[in-house]
């Protein structure tokens, strides 16, 4: 099997316009398509650019490259994993949901030479661009932990929710649970919605004591993490659940092996200098592998250190190239990693981007905003709302730390139809407006 599961097999201080390197706009030789503006990546963020320059610039000027023939509302398959929803719910055809008047490149974009703006696809196919937005989302390296991801094809008690090809494996996985140790799972690596590995966990904890089954269930949290959760409010909140309803959370965690024939995971201790490894009996599993940015994207020149899109946090421009603009998980930006945080930084983008385009100045500054709605049962969920600081930056005026069954239903009902019908339709922004309004001016 494949050592990495591509991202096209899920489907994710800076120099202004007026300094640092210069760019070309000019066609090249080897260029058989040029647009105005070309998108890499079909996900949330590339969709809701897409629909937001399409109309503007023109039929023809604007491309999305990206070979998925589904395009999924990821956000979904926590639900999907725990019975509630379905993977048919969570997606719908890729022609469907990309604008009109935008090319569609169904390939993978395989390298990038931003010196002379164009982009290679898996055909050999080079397209030129006047101005670049990477949208390419997150990859997930299962293969990264020893056995996967060959266990999830012998061994039904390990599932993941990350992927399409195994988040319909979580449920059944969860019925066919008698007793014994059902272990949950966070990575060593920055995660797209860094709440979803526990928020399938509190899910099934539901599950199992309306089966009647939790008495016989250990369920333990094994998280790479020195917290369980980022936001002090938050975390507060949740070690009081955990607390409540009797779950183990074993801090600095990192899986590194699972062993489907003894029904084994091995951690190791990241706090111990030697390495020190655990080995844990489970039956039932549930993975939340390592992450990068695609390896496409990694092996350009257009990243940071860490393997990341280099761009500006506020501006998101890319901090060499000043026709470059990224969104969403694949971009350097230290926020956490979800679809809220790519509707809030669609509407800078935007801004900065057409300023850029009218060789203007800039003005979009984007505040970090994300959400991490933490549904923690069939009908209760912590809606998480918070900026670059990790200070709660709120929607509603209430307590949104408490379990809340309006905020489940919110998670469940309301947000899938703001993303199909809004935000890839570049009308949603995320919540700032809403917020300023309902706090009567008083919010940021």
């Amino acid at each position: 099997m494949s050592t990495v599961v591509p991202l096209t097999r899920l489907t994710s201080a800076a120099i202004r316009q007026s300094s640092g390197r210069g760019f070309s706009t000019s066609r090249t030789s080897h260029s058989k398509k040029h647009y105005q503006l070309l998108v890499v990546g079909g996900g949330s963020g590339g969709c809701a650019t897409a629909a937001k320059f399409a109309g503007k610039l023109g039929k023809g000027h604007v491309a999305v490259v990206d070979p998925s023939e589904m395009h999924f509302y990821q956000p979904m398959w926590t639900l999907v994993g725990a019975g509630i929803k379905t993977l048919q719910a969570s997606g719908r055809p890729m022609q469907s949901v990309l604008p009109r008047g935008c090319d569609w490149i169904k390939d993978q974009a395989v390298s990038f030479d931003p010196d002379r703006c164009t982009v290679t696809t898996g055909s050999g196919e080079q397209i030129g661009y006047d101005f670049l937005v990477v949208a390419m989302g997150m990859q997930l390296n299962y293969s990264q932990i020893k056995g996967l991801p060959e266990a999830f094809t012998v061994d039904q008690s390990v599932c993941s929710n990350y992927w399409s090809e195994t988040v319909t494996q979580t449920f059944p996985a969860l019925e066919a649970l008698q007793q014994g140790n059902a272990i949950f799972t966070f990575p060593n690596t920055p995660v797209k919605c860094a709440g979803a590995p526990q928020k399938i966990m509190y899910l099934a904890d539901h599950y199992l004591r309306k089966a009647g089954k939790r008495d016989n269930t250990n369920i333990i949290f094994n998280t790479s993490l020195g917290v369980i959760f980022g936001v002090k409010k938050y975390a507060e909140r949740l070690l009081d659940i955990v607390k409540d309803r009797n779950i183990q959370v074993n801090y600095r965690r990192n899986l590194v092996e699972v062993r489907p024939e003894k029904k084994e995971a091995v951690f190791v201790d990241l706090d111990s200098p030697e390495g020190k490894t655990e080995t844990f009996q489970y039956s039932f599993l549930h993975v939340t592998p390592p992450m990068s940015a695609p390896d496409p994207l990694r092996q350009s020149s257009l990243v940071n250190t860490d393997g990341y899109l280099d761009v500006s946090k506020e501006t998101l421009q890319h901090v060499q190239y000043p026709n470059i603009f990224g969104i969403g998980d694949c971009t350097s930006v230290p926020t956490s990693k979800t679809a809220a945080a790519a509707a809030a930084q669609s509407g800078i983008l935007q801004k900065n981007l057409q300023a850029v385009m009218s060789g203007g100045k800039m003005q979009g500054q984007y505040d970090g905003y994300t959400s991490c709605p933490l549904v923690t049962g069939n009908n209760k969920c912590i809606l998480a709302e918070f900026d670059f600081a990790g200070q709660p930056l709120e929607t509603f005026p209430i307590d949104q730390g408490k379990e809340r069954r309006t905020m489940y239903h919110l998670k469940r009902d309301v947000m899938p139809e703001l993303y199909w019908n809004l935000m890839l339709k570049g009308y949603w922004n995320g919540p700032a407006l809403t917020r300023k309004l309902l706090h009567l001016g008083m919010s940021k």
